[in-house]
């Protein structure tokens, strides 16, 4: 008689501000029954690439950065009348593609996709991420190196763009017609630079957080208005 062997979690990685653990060689099943048992604003995120889960906990300078990163998208968009809509940490799961992922921040960009979650919203009120269209930009807080493809999840949603921020460096990346990630200087959605981003997440003051987004929209004006209007 046969013994099933239940898969074992991998030894946890813990870095300051996170925690991640990787389950080898599950089913999909596996991903959504866990997804489904966490209580709403949950700590924990879960990432499944189609092969192994990861679990990761979230700490207070993980939280600030996702926050920060959220904040400067949002001014820039706003300052310059750029349509987007945020949709912070949902998680997209995707079973006929045997994908899940939670960013720390996602939006639309793209017409189309804000006219259909616009139309979606209204007409059923819906809930069901299945109702919605991926991404156009994820943002990932990885203080920790991931120990699943979290860039391969994302090319399977195809989204377009993914800022990637490690508590020091950030990559803005494209979605190349090929799938893979290339990064890029300056965000295809809006006209900031990886180099600026990081400059407002560590360089300037966050301790009052009014103050650092006044101090942020004034720079935009400034700096971001010209830039766009010369290109």
């Amino acid at each position: 008689m046969s013994v099933m062997t239940r898969p074992k979690p991998t030894a946890p990685i813990v870095t300051e501000g996170e925690t991640r653990i990787a389950v080898r060689g599950v089913p999909w099943s596996v991903y959504e029954l866990w997804v489904d048992s966490l209580p709403e604003r949950s700590g924990i995120r879960m990432a499944y690439d189609g092969e192994d889960l990861e679990i990761m906990t979230k700490g207070p300078k993980h939280a600030d950065f996702r926050e920060l990163l959220g904040r400067i998208v949002t001014e820039v968009a706003v300052e310059l009348n750029i349509p987007q809509k945020c949709l912070g940490e949902t998680t997209w799961r995707r079973p006929e593609l045997s994908r899940g992922v939670e960013a720390d921040q996602c939006y639309y960009f793209q017409p189309e996709k804000l006219a259909a979650a616009a139309r979606r919203a209204k007409a059923r009120g819906s809930n069901d991420v299945a109702d919605y269209p991926n991404p156009d930009l994820a943002i990932e807080v990885d203080i920790s190196p991931s120990l699943v493809d979290r860039p391969g999840i994302y090319a399977f949603l195809g989204v377009a763009e993914v800022w990637r921020f490690d508590g020091q460096t950030l990559t803005i990346e494209r979605l190349d017609p090929g799938g893979r990630y290339l990064p890029i200087e300056t965000s295809t959605w809006l006209p900031i630079k990886d180099s600026e981003v990081v400059r407002w997440l560590t360089q300037e003051d966050t301790t009052d957080e009014s103050a650092w987004a006044r101090r942020l929209r004034n720079w935009v004006r400034a700096e971001l208005i010209a830039r766009r209007a010369s290109c």
